[in-house]
């Protein structure tokens, strides 16, 4: 609230501001029950001027700061007519505009007492509230705004004891507010106790509130004189209050100001202001912690160990780098959710259906994680296994575990071990050095905000261990019997990671140490099929793709046949982001045909995938048919799935010298070994002459050189390759093979039989011959991955060798090294 000389000499000083107002013309209409207005003021128009910032209330005088040309001239017209003008208030005051729609409904009538005209091309009106009215219509004329009004009266009100202890309240109120202005009018003052009305009394402090407009022109709408009084009453009361508060903080400022340090000044007005308005200093670090830490729901154990830290933190100076590092450890255990733990939801059906619709095919893996939610809501209190869900990249390991998190009502978390070389990642690193901070562990737990959320560690078999062993650090965080007491060095209490649901991810089991894996329950995530990678791309591979590329269903689909294309032509994988990749190059072209306004075709079919993609990188035929002896097929496993396997052998005059080459490891070597032994040890029963070992070279090859390869699955295909060029009978055309051999002629079983099979699907294997302990490993695989194919089961490679070799030896051989004329025969054998 503000007063001023000019306020008592002209009945109220507001800083109304009208120098954008709008002018225009008001048709009054006068009922019997409002007050009626003299006929001058009836007949014609009444000038109607809207204004930021300002509300005119009834009895007050105000000056008016006009700067608009339009209003200007629409005053002066006015005051020499001597007529009303109708002042409304803006909503916005940042409208420059004034439309008819930013505008009060309810202003005051107002008489123009006098007009001054400024050298800086302003104009100051001084008028006079009259009465207040309603607008009933409002349209646009050429001098601005039109209206049809209303005439609005206050109710009545009785002058009782009550109201007069109002009225007496409102003026000791004012009166105290203008005591601690510096110079606080005695005029004002005086005023005030003549003030009969309390109509008046409340238009007159209300047009000299300091406050926004919206809360005067609530005022203004209140019709009820008794109403409006208690909410002024109320605003003036809290006014007051405000005034005393400061006058206080500065008699407190005042007391402790140093003359040597006048920044402290300010430093102890800005904390007495917080103190009093319940705000805790941002500056005050270790007081807000503390409180923080009153409140805190934790074991008390940790509550001691946080008292203890903060008191600590208070004796070390804020300009010491160990005051960060022990403020930072202070959030750290305030921060962690400890014992607070989200609600499972353990409805199996809703979960399956959330697997589903998530994940199409992997039925194993579904099932398993169904299993595991059904163990939990029977047994409640169950520790969180270590899940370990291995395959190679593309098939849905990592979004598989958002999607537990998300069936089962949990936070989520993913870790990237990919490259992790430092031990401190995972355990956190001690406060003694600068920079110190939690592991990753305790950061995803206080950034999830629960203690059991479900956290994935991605790519656990990428783990580098250059600086210690960070592969090692799992061992405490992955064991249920042991990580309820996880301690981290920056932390240094205690923190139960027994309720957290641990989900890792590899590609390869085989660079994960044997007592990391131990601690895991391992899952096989393996390849899609041709058929699940169609409907992977119908349900979720091309609808996205097509999405983020801006186009509509509309726009761009795609045949089932030109799917199977690009998958089987286009991709080598068992995954399906080379998939993605390739549907999303499609979306590419079509969206630049959109933008360019060319044709191009909506429905993609297989003809139409070469004219998109270019020429097919991957040609299947060649893995169906082998035209020559010595040339068998394998199925191999790596890290991003099975493989075909070609292997070659090839003879040539010489010594009995052999060649191995095709960048083979030492067991596929010993493999070749022991797969040409046997063949020398039993060169009668297959019909092969043995003057042939010592006088020819062998060379076997693997192609694709630059590839390592290694392990004993290859024993037969070798075996198989060497026996089909000694006795120059070609192998079966779409047969593939994989097992071990011994020097005795077994054949032993071997892993990664499904996603050899899926390999051999790819390229179009009818049959496969497999050792006959690998039959169970077949049974388990779902039939759908097993139609069409032929599998043959054996025990030694003398089964082999009936079953992959043509019975009659070729029309036309080529000798070994491809150059002689004839072939080893019974005439000319060496």
């Amino acid at each position: 609230m503000y007063f001023n000389k000019s306020l008592v000499m002209d009945g109220g000083l507001a800083s109304g501001w009208g120098e954008d107002g709008i002018g225009g013309m008001v048709e009054l209409i006068v009922s019997d029950e409002k007050e009626q207005l003299s006929d001058d003021h009836t007949q014609g128009r009444i000038p109607l001027l809207a204004l930021r910032n300002m509300v005119l209330f009834p009895n007050v005088v105000v000056p008016i700061a006009v700067k608009e040309r339009q209003a200007i001239h629409l005053i002066e017209v006015i005051h020499e007519k001597d007529g009303l003008l109708g002042i409304i208030a803006q909503r916005n005051p940042e409208n420059l505009e004034g439309k008819q729609t930013d505008v009060y409904p309810i202003g005051t009538l107002a008489k123009i007492i006098k007009i001054i005209n400024l050298p800086n091309g302003k104009t100051i009106a001084l008028v006079h509230g009259k009465q207040k009215f309603q607008t009933i219509q409002l349209f646009t004329e050429s001098l601005g705004l039109e209206a049809t009004i209303q005439l609005l009266k206050d109710q009545p009100y009785k002058e009782d004891k009550k109201v007069l202890a109002l009225m007496q309240s409102l003026k000791d109120v004012a009166i105290k507010i203008l005591k601690f202005r510096p110079d606080g009018s005695s005029e004002a003052q005086a005023m005030l106790t003549n003030i009969k009305s309390l109509d008046f009394l409340t238009y007159f402090l209300a047009s000299n509130l300091n406050t926004d407009i919206h809360y005067k022109q609530k005022l203004l709408e209140l019709s009820n004189s008794t109403k409006r009084a208690n909410l002024l009453l109320k605003h003036l009361l809290r006014e007051l209050e405000i005034s005393e508060l400061k006058k206080e903080i500065q008699d407190k400022v005042h007391s402790d100001i140093s003359q040597q340090q006048r920044d402290y000044y300010l430093r102890q007005q800005v904390k007495v202001l917080q103190d009093e308005l319940g705000e805790n200093d941002v500056s005050d670090e270790i007081d807000t912690l503390r409180e923080k830490g009153n409140k805190k729901q934790w074991p008390k154990e940790v509550a001691n160990y946080f008292k203890k830290a903060l008191e600590k933190a208070e004796r070390i100076s804020p300009h010491s780098p160990d005051y960060s590092i022990s403020i930072n450890h202070a959030e750290l255990l305030v921060d962690l959710p400890w014992e607070h733990y989200t609600k499972d939801n353990l409805d199996l059906n809703r979960a399956k259906k959330i697997f589903d619709a998530d994940h199409y095919g992997i039925e194993k893996v579904k099932e398993r994680l169904l299993e595991f939610l059904a163990v939990v809501r029977l047994k409640k209190n169950m520790k969180g296994p270590i899940l370990c869900l291995c395959g190679p990249p593309g098939v849905g390991k990592t979004s598989l575990g958002k999607s537990i998190a998300k069936a089962m009502g949990r936070k989520y978390a993913r870790i990237a071990l990919g490259g992790l070389n430092d031990e401190a990642e995972i355990r956190g690193h001690r406060k003694t050095y600068i920079g110190a901070m939690a592991g990753k562990i305790i950061y995803n737990i206080q950034k999830s905000g629960s203690s059991n959320p479900v956290i994935v560690l991605d790519e656990v078999d990428k783990i580098d261990g250059m600086r210690g062993d960070p592969a090692s650090a799992l061992l405490e965080v992955l064991d249920p019997e042991q990580n309820n007491a996880f301690v981290d060095h920056f932390l240094e209490v205690p923190y139960d990671l027994s309720k957290i649901l641990f989900v890792a991810t590899a590609n390869s089991m085989d660079r994960i140490p044997s007592a990391l894996q131990d601690r895991m329950e391992v899952i096989e995530v393996s390849g899609y099929l041709l058929e699940e990678k169609i409907e992977i791309a119908k349900k979720y591979l091309f609808p996205k793709q097509r999405k983020e590329h801006g186009l509509k269903a509309t726009d761009l689909s795609i045949q089932d046949d030109a799917l199977a294309t690009i998958i089987a032509s286009y991709t080598r994988e068992s995954g399906v982001r080379e998939l993605s990749r390739q549907i999303a190059n499609i979306c590419r072209k079509s969206a630049k045909s959109i933008a360019l306004a060319e044709t191009y075709t909506k429905k993609i079919k297989p003809t139409d995938v070469i004219t998109l993609l270019g020429p097919e990188p991957f040609d299947q035929t060649p893995y169906q048919t082998t035209s020559l002896p010595g040339v068998s097929i394998g199925l191999a496993w790596t890290a991003v799935g099975g493989e075909i396997l070609f292997i070659e052998s090839v003879l040539s005059k010489g010594k009995g010298r052999i060649n191995l080459s095709g960048h083979l490891g030492e067991v596929m070597k010993e493999s070749a070994m022991t797969a040409l032994s046997y063949l020398k040890a039993n060169d009668q029963y297959l019909d092969v002459s043995h003057d042939v070992f010592e006088n020819y070279d062998l060379h076997i090859h693997v192609p694709s050189g630059a590839v390592p390869k290694d392990g004993p699955s290859a024993g037969i295909t070798l075996f198989t390759s060497l026996v089909s060029l000694y006795t120059q009978k070609k192998v079966k055309d779409c047969l593939a093979m994989t097992g071990e051999i011994t020097l005795r002629g077994e054949v032993l079983p071997v892993g990664g039989i499904k996603e050899k099979i899926l390999a051999a699907k790819r390229v179009g294997m009818k049959e496969i011959i497999l050792s006959s302990k690998n039959k169970k490993d077949v049974q388990e695989i779902k039939k759908i991955y097993c139609e069409n194919l032929i599998f043959h089961y054996v025990d030694s490679v003398d089964q082999v060798y009936q079953l992959a070799l043509q019975e009659n030896k070729i029309a036309n051989p080529k000798v070994w090294d491809g150059n002689l004329a004839e072939p080893i025969t019974e005439k000319n054998k060496p």
